[in-house]
């Protein structure tokens, strides 16, 4: 198949997502074509298979704001015509989803018709999808697409309580590449970090607000106080400044460690002993998974997509929403025993393995042959 990967190339998980998708499905023989305004992240400048199309803006006058979706329903009808894909599949809703309807629109008038399909990744749902401005919108490209899947239940289910959806949403899972996020020997890298033989705790984010990175903080002050450890926060993001007061106040920055955002965040996680996620809201919780595809348990709040991912007493734990008391209670129960943090490892490797990649590309690519052969035109 040729398919048309849209997507936004940042860090965040729809990103993300979408171009592992579109890379191992090239891996797989399809031709794949990722339509974004730069270079997605994880995309390595050169792969067999796989092509880049730059969205361009109009640097016009009259325009305070570039009409960035005008520019990327061009690109798309440009790439679809030329390349001659089979299908567009648009990550995240706003504004994609929208966006390849007007392009599926512009191609149907010149006797080409092009499936859309809309995968949902949470917040193009539950935080900016539903807000006043933006639902009627979201809510009509939905039902427009021809086929529309979400990275979990919870949040197809909520899409389905939000709007008014006539479509059949699809759940296919996030997944984990096992060739890249796994447990590999790092423990020189280990000893930099914690020469003493501290656990070490980790969370990777965006630092926004509904990450409750002040929680983590929070618990790991407490779980300092009964077992000798350090800290690593990954990532970057509007709460960093205050988090790093609050690392101050409490008098714990020679054991908290800034490290922004990484690329290799795996072989953080392959030294890491504990990861902590008590974000206010997740639609499925991928850094999580990723976390545990490296043999690491995790201490998560218990909303969203989370309990779908972590098991409760079986790859970590879950707790109520900002309850650091019980979250830090776990994560010492964990913590103090080395046979227990071993057979918690060993479950959360063996449902990461439930998520691998090669087990959820399936499921597309039938998902794909499935719209090919029903959608109406």
């Amino acid at each position: 198949m040729k398919i048309g990967i849209v997507c936004y190339p940042t860090y965040g998980g729809s990103g993300v997502v979408a171009t592992e998708v579109g890379l191992g499905l090239a891996k797989r023989g399809h031709e794949v074509h990722f339509i974004t305004y730069k270079r997605p992240v994880r995309l390595s400048p050169f792969n067999e298979n796989v092509f880049f199309h730059e969205v361009g803006e109009a640097d016009y006058p009259l325009f305070e704001y570039p009409p960035y979706d005008t520019a990327l329903a061009s690109k798309m009808v440009d790439v679809v015509k030329h390349a001659n894909l089979d299908l567009l599949h648009v990550h995240y809703a706003i504004p994609h989803a929208a966006v390849a309807y007007m392009a599926k629109k512009i191609l149907l008038s010149e006797g080409r018709y092009v499936p859309v399909i809309t995968t949902l990744h949470g917040t193009d749902i539950t935080l900016v999808g539903k807000h006043r401005t933006f639902a009627p919108v979201v809510s009509f490209s939905i039902n427009k697409s021809d086929g529309v899947t979400a990275v979990s239940d919870y949040l197809r289910k909520e899409t389905q309580s939000l709007f008014d959806i006539k479509k059949d949403i699809k759940v296919i899972y996030n997944f984990i590449d096992f060739d890249r996020f796994k447990k590999v020997d790092k423990d020189h890298f280990k000893k930099l970090i914690a020469p003493n033989g501290e656990r070490i705790l980790t969370h990777v984010s965006n630092f926004r607000k509904v990450k409750r990175v002040e929680d983590v903080i929070h618990v790991f002050k407490r779980v300092y106080e009964k077992v000798p450890s350090k800290l690593l926060l990954v990532g970057d993001g509007p709460e960093r400044q205050n988090l790093e007061e609050l690392c101050r106040e409490i008098g714990l920055c020679h054991e908290i460690r800034f490290l922004g955002k990484q690329d290799a965040v795996e072989e953080l996680l392959a030294i890491s002993d504990l990861f902590i996620l008590p974000s206010g809201n997740e639609s499925f919780g991928l850094a999580a998974l990723e976390a545990m595809a490296c043999e690491v348990p995790v201490i998560s709040s218990n909303v969203g997509g989370i309990p779908e991912v972590n098991i409760h007493g079986e790859t970590g734990y879950l707790s109520e929403i900002g309850d650091v008391e019980s979250m830090a209670k776990h994560a010492i129960s964990i913590l103090l025993d080395e046979e227990v943090l071993q057979r918690f490892r060993a479950n959360a490797l063996a449902q990461a393995r439930r998520f691998d990649i090669k087990h959820i590309l399936p499921q597309y690519e039938e998902y794909y042959q499935h719209i090919l052969e029903t959608a109406v035109y």
